[in-house]
C-alpha cells in the first residue's frame, strides 16, 4: 500500500512537472511571437477604420487566426466585419473578445507631442487594434496549449466591430453567438494594470428629429413653423428634467442638425441625445421620460417629431469569482518595465498631461490590488450585454502613459510604439493563463454561472435596449 502511495504521488509530480512545462512553453512562444503581434497591432494602428467599416482590420485578425487553425465565419449578426473563430471541440467552451475600431478625429503621429497625421481621420485612441490583437494572440497560445495537452474543449474568438458607439456586441449577443459559452475573457489598454470586479453605466442613445414649415423669419414667419424651436424647446425641458432623476444619471446632447441660414425658418433639425445610469432599467425608465419631453416640444412649436435608436448597453455585471483568477494571474505576469527610450518617451508625455493626471511613471510596472468597488466606471461599453449573457471577466493593462486618459492624442502616441506592445502582451499572457485554469477548473465555471444568476435576478430575460433594430452600419459616415 505504501509503495501505491509513493507511486501515486510520485506520477502525479510528475504530470504536474509536464503541466508547468506546457504552460511555460505557451508564454515562451508568446514571447518569441512578440515581434509579430506587435506588427500586426501596428497595421491596424495604421489603418485606424472607424466602427463598421473596420474591413482591413477584421481580416487581418480573421487571416492570423485561419493559418493558426482556427474555423472563421465571417459577417455574422448582419455586421459585415464582425466574425466568430472557433477551434477545438466539447466543452468547456471559453470565448475571447477582440475590438478592432477607431476613433473619428484622432489622427496621431507616434511620437511624444500633438503631431496630427497629414489627410487621417481617425486614430486608434482607446487602443482597440491592441485589444484585437492581443486576444487573438491569447487565442492562438491557448489553442497551442489545448493542442499539446489533448483535452477537450472549445475557444472561441469573437471579432466584435463598432464598440465605439455602435454596440457590435449588442447584435451579436441578440442574435444568440454567446448562448452555449462558458466564460468569457476581454481586457482593454489602460494606463495602469488592474483586473477588478467593476461595472459601468448603462447606455442608451437616439437621434430625435424635428419637423416643422420653412418660411422666410423677416417677411413670413407666421408661416413658418421652426423645427430649431422642437429642439430647443425639448433640451429645455430635458434640462429641468435633471432636478427630478437620481443622481447618478447622465444626460449629454448635441444638436446635429440646426438649420442652413437664419434668414429661414428650419423645416428639419435633429438632437442626438445619450442617457446613461448605472441600472440598465433605470435607463429605460429615463429615457422614456426624454421621449415624452421630445412629444410635448412637438406639440408646443406646432412641429412633428420621430425618434431613431441608435444604441444601447447594458451596465456591466462583474464575475468576481472569475476576475478573481485572472487578477491573480497578472500579479504572476506583472506589468510593464520601459528602456531608457521608452522612459524618456514616457517623460515627455507625462509633461504634456493635466498636473492632476501626472503619476508616478513606475506605476506601470506595479499591478493594483484587487477590488469590488461599488461605484461603477463613468464610461459605458457594449461589453455590459456579453456579460449578462455568460459569465465574463475582464483586465486593463499599461499599454498608455501612466495617468494618460482615453481618446486622447497621448493614448494614440504610446499604442503606435513600443510601450503599446509590450502591455498588450501583458494582456495576452494573462489571458492565456487564466483561460488555461477555466479549462482546467469545471467547478470555477460552475460557481461563475451561479455569481451570474444571482446577479441577473431571478427569471432574468434577455431584451436588447436598441430594441429590434438593425446594425447602424453607417453611423460613422
Amino acid at each position: 500500500m505504501r509503495i501505491l502511495l509513493i507511486f501515486t504521488a510520485l506520477f502525479l509530480a510528475l504530470n504536474l512537472s509536464a503541466q508547468t512545462d506546457k504552460v511555460k512553453s505557451v508564454l515562451a512562444g508568446l514571447d518569441k511571437a512578440t515581434p509579430h503581434y506587435g506588427d500586426l497591432a501596428h497595421q491596424i494602428w495604421d489603418l485606424a477604420e472607424v466602427g463598421y467599416q473596420e474591413e482591413k482590420s477584421s481580416q487581418l485578425l480573421q487571416d492570423e487566426l485561419k493559418q493558426a487553425g482556427f474555423t472563421v465565419t465571417s459577417g455574422v449578426a448582419d455586421i459585415p466585419t464582425a466574425f466568430v473563430a472557433s477551434y477545438g471541440s466539447g466543452e468547456p467552451i471559453i470565448g475571447l473578445l477582440a475590438e478592432f475600431d477607431a476613433l473619428p478625429g484622432v489622427a496621431q503621429e507616434a511620437v511624444p507631442e500633438k503631431k496630427a497625421i497629414a489627410n487621417q481621420r481617425a486614430g486608434h485612441a482607446c487602443g482597440h487594434h491592441l485589444f484585437g490583437t492581443a486576444s487573438t494572440a491569447a487565442a492562438i497560445a491557448l489553442k497551442d496549449w489545448l493542442k499539446s495537452t489533448g483535452g477537450a474543449g472549445t475557444i472561441r474568438v469573437f471579432g466584435t466591430p463598432a464598440e465605439e458607439g455602435g454596440a457590435g456586441k449588442v447584435y451579436m449577443v441578440r442574435a444568440g453567438l454567446f448562448n452555449d459559452v462558458d466564460a468569457v475573457l476581454n481586457w482593454h489598454p489602460s494606463d495602469a494594470n488592474s483586473a477588478d470586479a467593476s461595472s459601468t453605466l448603462a447606455n442608451k442613445s437616439a437621434k430625435f428629429r424635428f419637423y416643422g414649415v420653412s418660411s422666410h423669419a423677416a417677411a413670413a414667419p407666421q408661416f413658418g413653423r421652426s423645427a430649431l424651436d422642437g429642439v430647443e424647446a425639448m433640451n429645455m425641458m430635458v434640462n429641468m428634467m435633471r432636478e427630478h432623476v437620481p443622481e447618478t444619471t447622465r444626460i449629454h446632447h448635441i444638436i446635429s442638425s440646426g438649420g442652413e441660414a437664419p434668414n429661414v425658418v428650419p423645416a428639419f433639425a435633429e438632437v442626438f441625445y445619450y442617457v446613461r445610469h448605472p441600472e440598465m432599467q433605470e435607463v429605460k425608465n429615463i429615457f422614456n421620460r426624454v421621449v415624452k419631453a421630445a412629444e410635448g416640444a412637438a406639440l408646443g412649436t406646432g412641429t412633428t417629431m420621430d425618434f431613431e435608436v441608435i444604441h444601447g448597453s447594458f451596465n456591466l455585471l462583474p464575475n468576481e469569482t472569475l476576475t478573481r483568477v485572472v487578477h491573480q494571474n497578472l500579479e504572476r505576469v506583472g506589468g510593464v518595465s520601459y528602456t531608457p527610450e521608452e522612459q524618456a518617451f514616457a517623460e515627455k508625455v507625462a509633461a504634456t498631461l493635466p498636473k492632476a493626471k501626472q503619476t508616478d511613471l513606475a506605476s506601470a510596472e506595479k499591478v493594483r490590488p484587487f477590488s469590488a468597488p461599488e461605484k461603477p466606471y463613468s464610461a459605458s461599453t457594449d461589453v455590459g450585454d456579453v456579460s449578462w449573457a455568460v459569465p465574463t471577466t475582464a483586465l486593463r493593462t499599461a499599454t498608455w502613459v501612466p495617468g494618460t486618459s482615453p481618446h486622447s492624442w497621448q493614448a494614440v502616441a504610446a499604442g503606435g510604439m513600443s510601450i503599446g506592445t509590450k502591455g498588450m502582451m501583458v494582456a495576452a499572457k494573462t489571458m492565456t493563463l487564466s483561460g488555461i485554469e477555466f479549462f482546467q477548473r469545471p467547478e470555477l465555471l460552475k460557481e461563475a454561472k451561479k455569481e451570474l444568476d444571482r446577479r441577473r435576478g431571478e427569471g432574468f430575460i434577455y431584451e436588447a435596449l436598441l430594441g429590434d433594430r438593425k446594425p447602424p452600419l453607417d453611423y460613422r459616415e
